[in-house]
């Protein structure tokens, strides 16, 4: 992954998590504008990451919206075969379909997730899969 392109997220990221602590909307939405436009700049460049998608995703309120940037990200994780974000963002989306109470779509993305994280060795990602199954049964 580009790093520049790495470090531009993570600073958005950070930035959001801080305005949204501050309870500064429009702080808040003014990252989430400069995040969207980075993905979409890159979207069709070599640069293009699921990390960026995951990302947006993470911070879209929208549950639909929401979940087709977690789909565009898996789709390109799968092209990549980049196993450790096909992991975490399926956990993500299991996370996102629990709380809607959509169990089966629920467990079917914690399956994919567990599945994917047993290839990483983020121990921690496994544990909270392995939790949040537990807690789907």
């Amino acid at each position: 992954m580009n790093t520049k392109l790495y470090k531009k997220v993570h600073s958005l990221a950070t930035e959001m998590l801080l305005a949204a602590d501050e309870e500064d909307d429009q702080r808040f939405v003014d990252y989430y504008q400069e995040l969207k436009t980075l993905c979409e700049e890159y979207q069709d460049k070599a640069e293009n990451h699921p990390v960026q998608w995951e990302t947006l995703a993470d911070f879209t309120e929208d549950v639909t919206e929401a979940m087709g940037l977690y789909n565009k990200a898996l789709t390109f994780a799968q092209s990549i075969s980049a196993n450790d974000y096909i992991a975490s963002i399926s956990y993500a989306m299991a996370l996102l379909f629990k709380e809607q109470e959509e169990k089966e779509q629920a467990v079917e993305s914690a399956l994919q997730a567990n599945q994917y994280a047993a290839k990483t060795e983020d121990e921690q990602l496994q544990r909270e899969i392995k939790q949040l199954l537990k807690s789907l049964r």
